[in-house]
C-alpha cells in the first residue's frame, strides 16, 4: 500500500537480477511494495555514507545487506579501542588501521556483489560538492555541527537528498532534507536549525558519552529512510524530525516547516567559524593564559603555589583525574555559584577532558576578576598521554 506523501523513486531499476540475487534477496522480493523492481533499483543505487563511525557502522552494514549496489565511505580516521562499544562496523583487530579499510572488509564480507568506493578524505568545502554529484543519495552520520552544515549545504547544491542522523547520551533524531524534493515539499538542515548552537552548549559524544546501542537503533532508521527513497516506497521523514528516547523507549515525530526567512544558499563557507568550536569569550581568555600538560608538571613538581580545578562532571571525575585537583564543573563556574569557593589569593589552572569546556570556564572566571587564573591546553587527555602514561583515557 502506498502513501500519498510517497516520493517518486530515486533510481531506475537494473536491467535484471541474477539467479544468485534472487535467492540472496527473496524476503524483499516477496514483499509487495518492494519486489523485484525495488530490488533492481536498490542494485542500481550509489549511495555515499559520511563516517564509518557510530552511525555509519550498522547503516552501511545494513545497506551493503540490502544489495544497494554502489557504496561510497568519507573517512580518514583511524580505529580505536574505544570506537568498539558502538562502532559494530570494526573490530579489535582493526584498531590502529584505517577505519575505511576496516569497514570495507566487513561490507564485502556481508556482500560481495557490491562496489565499495573509499573516499580516505576529510569532508571540505573544495570537494565536497563534487563528491555528492557522483551519488544518488548521501547519509550523514557525522558528530559535529561544522561538518553537518556542509553536508547540508554541498547536498542543496548538487541537488541531492540527505538521510540525517544525530545521537547523544540516550537520544537521538532522523529527518531527510532535500531542497529540490518535488510538490513544493523542499526543506533542509537550516530550516531547523537555521544558526549552529553556541559553542560548548551541546557536547560531543566524546565529552558527553553515547549509549552504544542508540547507534543501531537510529542507523537502522536511517537505512529505512534510505530505502524507501530510493525505491519510491512509503512516507519518508521529509519535513519531520523523528525524536527517539532510550530510556523512555518513546518515538515522537515533530513536524518541520520550511523556514519563510531563509536565506538561499550560494556558496559554501568555513563551517569551523560558522559553527566555533570554543567562544570567542573563552578563545579570548585562553591567550596567553593557556599552560602544557609539562608545564603544569614542571609547577607542582617545583611546589609552586597552583590550585588545580577539574571543570569535568562528576562521572568523568570518576573514571580519572589529576592528582590533588578539585572538582567544580564548569556550569556552577558559569552561573557564579561556585565563584566563592574558590581561591582569591592563589594561581588557579582549570582542566577538563580536551581543553573546550575549561576555556569557557576561564572566560568567566576572568569576568569576575581571577586574573592570574589559567586553563589547561588539551585537558586530561593531555595529561594522560604527555605527564602520566598509566592514566586511563576515555
Amino acid at each position: 500500500m502506498s502513501s500519498t506523501k510517497s516520493l517518486p523513486p530515486l533510481v531506475e531499476p537494473a536491467a535484471e537480477l541474477t539467479r544468485d540475487e534472487v535467492a540472496r534477496y527473496s524476503r524483499h522480493l516477496i514483499i509487495p511494495d518492494l519486489g523485484v523492481d525495488g530490488q533492481k533499483r536498490l542494485k542500481n543505487a550509489k549511495v555515499l555514507v559520511i563516517g564509518a563511525g557510530g552511525l555509519g557502522s550498522p547503516a552501511l552494514l545494513y545497506l551493503a545487506a540490502a544489495g544497494v549496489g554502489t557504496l561510497g565511505i568519507v573517512e580518514f580516521d583511524e580505529v580505536d579501542a574505544s570506537n568498539l562499544q558502538r562502532q559494530i562496523i570494526h573490530g579489535e583487530s582493526d584498531i590502529g588501521r584505517s577505519k575505511a579499510d576496516s569497514a570495507r572488509d566487513s561490507i564485502l564480507e556481508i556482500n560481495s556483489g557490491i562496489t565499495v568506493n573509499l573516499h580516505k578524505i576529510r569532508l571540505e568545502p573544495e570537494n565536497a560538492i563534487e563528491l555528492f554529484r557522483d551519488y544518488d543519495l548521501i547519509v550523514d552520520g557525522t558528530d559535529n555541527f561544522a561538518t553537518r552544515y556542509l553536508v547540508n549545504d554541498a547536498a542543496v547544491l548538487a541537488g541531492k537528498p540527505y538521510v540525517w542522523g544525530s545521537i547523544y547520551r540516550f537520544e537521538g533524531q532522523v529527518s531527510v532534507f532535500w531542497e529540490d524534493a518535488p510538490d513544493g515539499r523542499g526543506i533542509n538542515y537550516r530550516d531547523l536549525y537555521p544558526e549552529a548552537p553556541p559553542p560548548g552548549m551541546v557536547p560531543s559524544c566524546a565529552e558527553g558519552g553515547v549509549l552504544g546501542v542508540l547507534c543501531a537503533s537510529i542507523g537502522s532508521i536511517m537505512v529505512t529512510e534510505a530505502i524507501k527513497l530510493l525505491t519510491g516506497m512509503g512516507d519518508p521523514l521529509l519535513g519531520r524530525l523523528m525524536v527517539y528516547d532510550a530510556l523512555d523507549m518513546t518515538y515522537r515525530t515533530i513536524k518541520l516547516r520550511r523556514d519563510p526567512d531563509r536565506q538561499p544558499i550560494t556558496e559554501l563557507i568555513d563551517y569551523d567559524a560558522f559553527c566555533g568550536v570554543v567562544s570567542e569569550e573563552g578563545q579570548a581568555a585562553a591567550i596567553g593564559s593557556t599552560v602544557t600538560a609539562r608545564e603544569l608538571k614542571d609547577m607542582l613538581d617545583a611546589g609552586k603555589p597552583v590550585a588545580v580545578v577539574d571543570v569535568r562532571e562528576p562521572v568523568e571525575w570518576d573514571i580519572v583525574r589529576i592528582e590533588g585537583a578539585t572538582l567544580v564543573p564548569k556550569d556552577r563556574i558559569l552561573s557564579g555559584e561556585a565563584l566563592a569557593e574558590l581561591p582569591q589569593n592563589t594561581p588557579i589552572t582549570l582542566y577538563c577532558k580536551t581543553g573546550i569546556r575549561s576555556a569557557e570556564a576561564l572566560a568567566a572566571l576572568k569576568n569576575a576578576g581571577f586574573s592570574d587564573a589559567t586553563h589547561l591546553q588539551g585537558g586530561i587527555v593531555a595529561w594522560a598521554n604527555q605527564v602520566d602514561t598509566s592514566l586511563p583515557v576515555y
